[in-house]
C-alpha cells in the first residue's frame, strides 16, 4: 500500500508584477522575479564582461546582452521537474552536484566522509560519462572523471533463523522491572 500526498500550497502562490517603472506604464507588467533575476544576471555579466573585455563593438553587443536576457528568461519559469522551484535552481543544484558532488551522512553525521567515500564524477554522471568518453577527443578526459564505481562484493550467505514473538503487557511489565528503571 502506497501513500500519496499533494500539496495545496502551489495554488496560492500570488506572483507579484511591476506595473510601472520611472513613470513609464508596462501595462499588465512581468512579474518583480523576472526582474530582480535579470537585473542581477546583467549587472554580473555585463560588469564581468566589461571588466574582461571592455566595452563592446556592434559584433560583441550581443555575447554582451543575450547570455544574461535567455538565461533569465527560462530560469524564472517553474521547473518541469519540481513544481515548486524555478529552472534556475534545478540548474544550480544541478552545477553543484556535478562539481562538489554528494557528501555520504555517516553515523548520523557523527564523522565526516572521507574524500575516498564521496561519490566520484562518473558516478554522478552515470551512464552519460561512458558516451561522453566515447566522442571524439573526449578520451583524455577520462582521468578527470575518475574511476569507475567500485562493484559491490558478496560475501557468504547469512542464513536468517527468524522468529517472530508476540510479549504480552505483562512480559513488557517484568523486562521493564528488570532494568531497574522507576518512574
Amino acid at each position: 500500500m502506497s501513500r500519496i500526498g499533494h500539496t495545496y500550497t502551489r495554488h496560492f502562490d500570488l506572483e507579484t508584477r511591476q506595473h510601472e517603472i520611472l513613470g513609464m506604464d508596462l501595462g499588465e507588467g512581468p512579474s518583480r522575479r523576472l526582474l530582480v533575476t535579470g537585473a542581477a544576471m546583467y549587472v554580473v555579466w555585463t560588469g564581468g564582461l566589461l571588466l574582461i573585455f571592455g566595452v563592446p563593438s556592434q559584433l560583441t553587443f550581443t555575447l554582451y546582452f543575450a547570455p544574461p536576457a535567455v538565461i533569465t528568461y527560462y530560469g524564472a519559469q517553474r521547473s518541469r521537474a519540481n513544481e515548486r522551484r524555478w529552472n534556475l535552481t534545478q540548474w544550480a543544484l544541478f552545477i553543484r552536484y556535478m562539481t562538489v558532488g554528494h557528501r555520504p551522512v555517516i553515523n548520523g553525521g557523527r564523522r565526516a566522509a572521507d574524500r575516498t567515500e564521496w561519490l566520484p564524477v562518473r558516478a554522478r554522471l552515470g551512464e552519460r560519462a561512458e558516451s561522453f568518453i566515447d566522442l571524439p577527443g573526449m578520451g583524455v578526459l577520462e582521468g578527470v572523471l575518475g574511476k569507475e564505481e567500485p562493484k559491490a562484493t558478496a560475501g557468504h550467505a547469512t542464513r536468517f533463523d527468524v522468529r517472530p514473538r508476540l510479549y504480552g503487557p505483562d512480559a513488557v511489565y517484568r523486562a521493564r522491572k528488570r532494568t531497574g528503571r522507576k518512574k
